[in-house]
Formats: C-alpha cells, structure tokens, sequence
C-alpha cells in the first residue's frame, strides 16, 4: 500500500520506536546517574492495549517496522503476551526489540515463540570489570550467556550495539570486530549523542568517532569490505572482515549527518510522540488515546504528528535535557 505518513520533506515514516517502559536493570553512565531518576507513576505509562491500538492504527498507514525499546523492555511484566499479540494483530512486517541482554538467557526461547525475530543487545565492553563501572552490574557473564542462547533460538540477524565512550571502551573495539569473524552477529559502533545538561550526568564521557573506531579495526584486521545496506540496517554503514561469519556496523549522528533520510518516529512510555531523537518537541498522544474511541482521528492525530517533523535535528543539543531512558532510544 501506498504510505500516507509522508512528512513536509518527502520523507516517508515507516520505522515506530516504541518504549513501554522507563524502568531498567542497569544503570549505565551515559544514560542515567547512579542515584537514579525520578520514575514515572504506573497511570503514566501507556497501557498495551494502548500501544497496540496505536501500532494497528499506524501500520493501517504504511507503518512497516515497530522496535521495542525501553528502559528495559523485558523489565515489563506481561511483554511477552504482548509481543505476541503485536506480531499476530498488527501484521506489521518486521518486530524487533532492544534489550541489554541481562534477560535473554532465560526469555530468548519464550521471545522467539511468541514471534519475535531478531535483536539488538546493548554492549559497551567485553571485560567484566568494565561492564561493571559503565553498567553499574556485575551481569557481562549473563549477557554474553544472552547472546549464545539468542544464536540458538535462531534470532536473524543479532545485532549488538556498542555506544562509543572516550577514554573508556576504545580498546574494545578489536575484540568486538572479532566476535563478527566467527559468529554470525552484526557489530555496531554508534556515536553517543551529547544528550541533555543533567541527564547524562556531567561525569558522563564523551565519545570517540565512528572514522577512529574503523581506523582502530583496520589496523588489527586489514582493510574492511563495504556491504550493501538492507533495507533493514537503518543508518548504519556495514562492512565485512574477509571470511567472517558476521558484520561491522558504524553509526555516526554526531560526525556524520543522515537526517535527510530519518524514517523514524518515537512513542514514549509516557505516551509521547517523538518526531525527532534529537529535537524537543513531543506531542501528547496519551490523552487522546483515552479520549477518542474513534480510530480515523487517531489516523489523523498521526497524520499531523508526522507532518511536524523538523528536516534535521535541534541545533542546540545540550538544551536537551532529558535520559535515553525516558525516551526509548
């Protein structure tokens, strides 16, 4: 069908990120201080029914992709039903989820069953004393055990994204470029976008750029090998070690620039809708899920959320001082 979210610079919005929720298992130092941040009470957060209502709504409009983000998205009890009935009523063409991994040791099985068909895992380090400091868990043990049971259950593709921190992971990155040769994973390398005045809290590191991370990858393993993009790699640019199993991704918001390509629209736990990551203007979709029974407003209320999407982010990032949680990535 013939997308009808289609934004004021022709772009066309077929990507919902979805969070369903703010609560997280780990508290990483870029995306939450350790003492924690304010939570948002239980009447806040969008009811499934509410999310599945929106998903249906959306994918009626050409939405084709729904990621499920959090926080931690496996945190939220009843996600598996809920995933299932995504899959099942929706007829969305692709579902994923988002995870840090800590629990899909022992829900990969039960994920995959309900429909789900592919991952991304959140990892900064392969060294546990590391993990420790960026996560504040001692867990790497349970995510590398998350990652081994995803491979089994046939998650395709596993993808594991490791945000980028100066001074702290840079020598991860061979490490990481070697998981790809004998696993079938795609590694990503992602900038860490300078969010927010407080939130990082100031301690927070900087990143290190995707253009220094393939320069450190091509001096341990030779020259890497551009991969066409599927149409599922999003912003990534792929490439490929000779004879590996997996590939290598780089994402680079901060010293590259791709909006003029953003296919994405956000949905907060909250029930917010984000237009744009790095821009502040949300709009308010909660009240009117509670509001109007009637689903071809609910088209047009997602129609006009659409056509308010800037042509390239905020300008001003550091005014933006709201957590990666809060907003689902």
């Amino acid at each position: 069908m013939q997308s009808k979210l289609i934004d004021l610079h022709g772009r066309t919005i077929d990507y919902f990120r979805i969070s369903i929720t703010d609560l997280c298992n780990f508290r990483c130092i870029y995306c939450r201080p350790a003492e924690g941040v304010p939570l948002v009470s239980h009447s806040d957060i969008l009811r499934y029914e509410e999310i599945l209502r929106i998903a249906k709504v959306a994918k009626n409009l050409g939405m084709r992709k729904v990621r499920i983000t959090g926080g931690e998205p496996l945190v939220r009890r009843g996600v598996l039903d809920f995933i299932s009935r995504l899959v099942s009523e929706t007829g969305l063409e692709d579902v994923a989820l988002t995870t840090n991994g800590s629990k899909l040791q022992d829900m990969a099985l039960s994920l995959r069953k309900a429909g789900l068909k592919r991952v991304n895992i959140s990892l900064d380090t392969l060294r546990r004393d590391c993990f420790r400091s960026i996560t504040g868990a001692d867990e790497l043990y349970r995510v590398l055990k998350g990652i081994e049971a995803s491979l089994d259950v046939g998650f395709d593709p596993i993808k594991i994204n490791v945000v980028l921190l100066k001074g702290i992971n840079e020598r991860d990155v061979p490490d990481f470029a070697r998981l790809t040769i004998d696993k079938p994973v795609d590694v990503r390398f992602i900038e860490r976008m300078p969010f927010g005045a407080e939130i990082p809290p100031p301690n927070s590191p900087d990143s290190f750029s995707a253009k220094d991370t393939l320069k450190i990858i091509e001096s341990a393993f030779g020259k890497l090998n551009p991969v066409e993009r599927s149409k599922l790699d999003g912003p990534a640019t792929m490439f490929k070690l000779d004879g590996a199993l997996g590939q290598i991704g780089v994402i680079d918001p901060v010293s590259g620039h791709f909006c003029g390509k953003c296919n994405r629209m956000r949905l907060t736990a909250k029930g917010f809708l984000r237009p744009c990551l790095l821009n502040p203007l949300e709009i308010d979709v909660r009240t009117f899920l509670r509001t109007s029974p009637d689903d071809s407003q609910m088209e047009s209320f997602l129609e006009a959320a659409v056509l308010m999407k800037p042509a390239s982010r905020f300008s001003n990032i550091e005014k933006i001082d709201v957590g990666m949680n809060t907003i689902g990535g």
